[in-house]
C-alpha cells in the first residue's frame, strides 16, 4: 500500500527489532492515517525538496515493539506519526534545519549528530495536526545518558 508518491506502509512499518523478536507490529487504521498524514505533511516534501531516497530508519512501532526498542511509552511512534530518517549525502544537521524553516511538525530532533561527521545520528521529525507546537531539541550523551537540549544544536 502506497501513502504518497515514494512511501510505502510496508516501509514504515519495518522494523528489524519486532522481525527478530517474532512482533506484530502492524498498525491499525488510525496509525495507517496518521502515517499518510505524516507522509504528506513532512516526508514526501522533504523528498521532493531535495530530490534523493529518504530512508526512514523507524516510523509506525507497535506498543511492544516501542518497548523492545526501548522507546518512550509515549512515543508518537506508537501512534504513526513519527519517523526517523536520513538522506545519503545530506548531513543531518542540514536536513533537520530545512524540516525547521520549511514545514510545520510537532518535534524535530537532531539525534546523536557529531558536527563534522555529516551522516552521524538522524533526523526524528513527528506530525501532529492538533499539535503543531514546532519544538525543537538535539539529542546528545552525556556519562553514557541521554540528554535533550533545547534548539537544534549542531
Amino acid at each position: 500500500m502506497n501513502l504518497s508518491a515514494n512511501f510505502s506502509l510496508k516501509e514504515l512499518t519495518k522494523s528489524d527489532t519486532a522481525t527478530r523478536l517474532g512482533i506484530d507490529n502492524t498498525p491499525d487504521d488510525e496509525a495507517i492515517d496518521n502515517l499518510k498524514t505524516l507522509c504528506d505533511k513532512v516526508l514526501q516534501p522533504v523528498r521532493d525538496h531535495f530530490g534523493k531516497t529518504v530512508t526512514v530508519n523507524s516510523a509506525y512501532r507497535s506498543s511492544e515493539t516501542n518497548q523492545a526498542t526501548g522507546g518512550s511509552k509515549s512515543s508518537d511512534h506508537v501512534k504513526g506519526q513519527a519517523a526517523d530518517i536520513e538522506i545519503a549525502g545530506i548531513a543531518n544537521a542540514d536536513l533537520a534545519q530545512w524540516i525547521m524553516d520549511n514545514l510545520d511538525y510537532t518535534q524535530l530532533i537532531l539525534e546523536f549528530y557529531t558536527q563534522g561527521i555529516p551522516d552521524s545520528g538522524w533526523v526524528h521529525v513527528s506530525y501532529d495536526p492538533n499539535n503543531l507546537k514546532k519544538q525543537e531539541l538535539t539529542a546528545v550523551k552525556v556519562a553514557g545518558k541521554t540528554q535533550y537540549l533545547n534548539g537544534l544544536q549542531a
